[in-house]
């Protein structure tokens, strides 16, 4: 079995609709690097990748055949607050007000514009749950 460079085994793929301006959010809002765009000959996204430090979650444009996706992530992020406030200033909506949680983590909840909930977490403590 061959995993391309920087890829892991399982990764998120995301159907969007508009999906050149969810990639900007992406990168804008939490932070992704663009690593790669593949255009449709009519100007849309066909696939492009974008890295979170060790994960890369792709994008592609949703059509009928795969319509646009909604899921769940959770993403660890340096500081909770600040990525929170980046997001909402880039288009997302809080849904859930950054705190200390029980487990360890700094966290809150933000909508993006897809519809796609993040769940923002900084880890305050090592070692596991």
């Amino acid at each position: 079995m061959h995993v391309p460079p920087g890829f892991t085994t399982i990764f998120p793929y995301i159907f969007a609709t508009d999906a050149a301006a969810y990639v900007t959010f992406l990168e804008s809002a939490l932070g992704g690097e663009i690593i790669g765009v593949h255009s449709n000959a009519d100007g849309t996204v066909a696939n492009a990748q974008i890295r979170f430090n060790d994960t890369v979650v792709m994008v592609s444009e949703a059509t009928d055949d795969n319509p646009a996706t909604q899921a769940t992530y959770y993403i660890y992020v340096a500081d909770a607050d600040a990525t929170m406030a980046q997001a909402v200033a880039a288009g997302g909506v809080q849904s859930m007000e950054v705190g200390d949680r029980t487990y360890g983590d700094r966290q809150g909840g933000m909508r993006d514009p897809q519809g796609n909930i993040w769940w923002i977490s900084q880890r305050l403590q090592a070692g596991p749950y």
